[in-house]
């Protein structure tokens, strides 16, 4: 085998990895290679010294490429050091020809030596690292650093063979062939990346003929090859990125995030970081199966409306049964004990009245406190289910006197909203009066705005104040009994509370 066909390997792999703005440091390394190793077989009429120190450092290049594959760069203290011992090994080979003859073969023994563990360590640490490293890393490490590692491995045998003065033709043409395999495999899976850019085609059709809400996710894995592969999906209302199956999409350290914009936010790919070495697959990728994300993003949009739709409903069955509990309470021990110690009263009376009427006056006169304490004990019974003064002057004039008996000034803006369902009308009525009591309560505020309008078909209220903030629907009862009152009616509300900057709270109401 020719010498030359290693030196043309390494130099065209150079020449192809250096166009390339991700691979121009291991395209320079490659280059230098292959000039290395020219010029060591085919030295220049310079003193043999200056070739030992120069050309004669091909090994140790050799070394510093597989360590630094495939960005070029070495990647920690371990790589670094492995990559000095060996330029140090070739110095020192090289300077044992301006030694006498003894020192020449004491530090001729020593340089074959430390190259001979240099190489060692090279192997040692590829196998470790092809060991620990992701699917998508090995399918892109494995066919250069398998081809590397051979080739190490029978230099550590060739090279102590030719130091001795030995001849070992096989072991030789064995380095050669292992050392021209290297940068082939690295052409190769250059070559491959292309075959998996291809691929995307066959993506579409995937996604086109086998509709199911599994298969995108599954079909991205296998196009970028990334069996931990996960996709998420943009959800204004969540505010986040959900899964194929409604819940957020966590984030996982040993993983990366690659965002898909389609006119706004629509999904992200959680995966390998190994893939952003060929960003143009991935973007090839989100572009082919951009729409098909459109159509999983609403459903898992759709998937978490449902969800929270049952968990609120399932809340709004426990606090009416609650309420309902709470009301039969407060009827037994308060109105109907009233009720029933009025016509004790009354007979009271009737019997007095046969001794006089002054006796009986002022039995008259409790069973009559006691019938107006009771009507206004049902009164506030009934407010507490559906306030009359909805009835009586609509939301915007029920909101108007919730806001005169605040405990400060409160600004109210409306539209004309025209006629509303009475269940959105409650509802957001009971929306601008829980707000208006933790404005009372919890956030230290002197001053608030509300604001109702419409549009679209939905029912706008906003409530803003600039208290104390902190405001957590998560925390606090009240809020998150409103914010499931709101999804029940199809609705939304969310709470803008940051600390020390006021709360906003927004909530939207299907009125058609």
């Amino acid at each position: 085998m020719s010498v030359w066909l290693p030196a043309i390997a390494f130099l065209a792999a150079g020449v192809v990895a250096w166009r390339s703005r991700l691979r121009r440091r291991l395209g320079t390394l490659l280059l230098a290679e292959g000039l290395l190793w020219t010029l060591y077989h085919f030295p220049p009429a310079v003193p043999r010294e200056v070739v030992a120190l120069t050309a004669g450092a091909w090994p140790a290049l050799l070394a510093h490429l597989v360590m630094a594959f495939p960005t070029g760069r070495l990647g920690n203290g371990t790589s670094r050091l492995v990559v000095v011992l060996a330029y140090l090994s070739v110095a020192v080979m090289g300077l044992r020809r301006l030694a006498g003859p003894l020192m020449s073969e004491t530090i001729s023994a020593v340089g074959t030596l430390a190259l001979v563990l240099v190489g060692l360590a090279v192997i040692i640490l590829q196998a470790v690292r092809l060991r620990g490293s992701s699917a998508v890393q090995r399918r892109s490490l494995m066919p250069v650093l398998a081809a590397a590692v051979v080739a190490t491995a029978l230099f550590v045998v060739w090279k102590p063979v030719m130091v001795a003065g030995g001849s070992a033709p096989a072991l030789a043409l064995g380095v050669q062939i292992a050392l021209t395999a290297i940068p082939l495999a690295f052409l190769w899976s250059l070559l491959r990346r292309r075959i998996d850019r291809g691929g995307v085609a066959g993506l579409v059709v995937r996604l086109t003929s086998e509709p199911h809400p599994a298969t995108l996710q599954a079909a991205l894995a296998e196009t970028l090859h990334d069996p931990g592969l996960r996709v998420g999906y943009w959800v204004p209302e969540a505010e986040g990125y959900l899964d194929g199956g409604g819940r957020p999409l966590l984030e996982r350290p040993d993983q990366v995030v690659t965002r898909v914009d389609r006119d706004g936010p629509l999904a992200v790919l959680s995966h390998d970081p190994a893939l952003l070495e060929d960003p143009e697959l991935i973007e090839a990728a989100c572009a082919a199966a951009s729409l098909a994300l459109e159509n999983e993003r609403l459903t898992a949009e759709l998937l978490a409306r449902l969800r929270q739709l049952s968990e609120s409903r399932a809340r709004v069955v426990r606090a009416a049964e609650a309420e309902r509990r709470r009301l039969e309470r407060d009827l037994h021990d308060g109105v109907q004990q009233r009720l029933l110690s009025i016509p004790l009263t009354l007979s009271l009376a009737e019997a007095a009245l046969s001794s006089g009427a002054e006796r009986a006056r002022p039995l008259i006169a409790e069973a009559r406190a006691s019938a107006l304490t009771t009507l206004d004990e049902v009164r506030a019974l009934a407010q507490g289910i559906h306030p009359p003064i909805l009835t009586e002057r609509g939301l915007v004039g029920a909101v108007r006197e919730l806001a005169a008996v605040a405990p400060v000034p409160v600004e109210v803006a409306s539209d004309d909203a025209g006629d509303l369902p009475a269940e959105v009308e409650t509802t957001a009525y009971f929306v601008v009066a829980e707000a208006l009591s933790n404005l009372a309560k919890h956030a230290a505020a002197d001053r608030a705005a509300v604001t109702i309008g419409k549009a679209h078909g939905r029912l706008l209220v906003e409530i803003q104040d600039n208290g104390r903030g902190g405001a957590d629907p998560e925390r606090g009862s009240g809020l998150r009994g409103l914010v499931d009152r709101v999804r029940t009616n199809g609705g939304s509300l969310r709470v803008h509370s940051p600390s020390g900057q006021g709360t906003r709270i927004e909530a939207t109401l299907p009125c058609v």
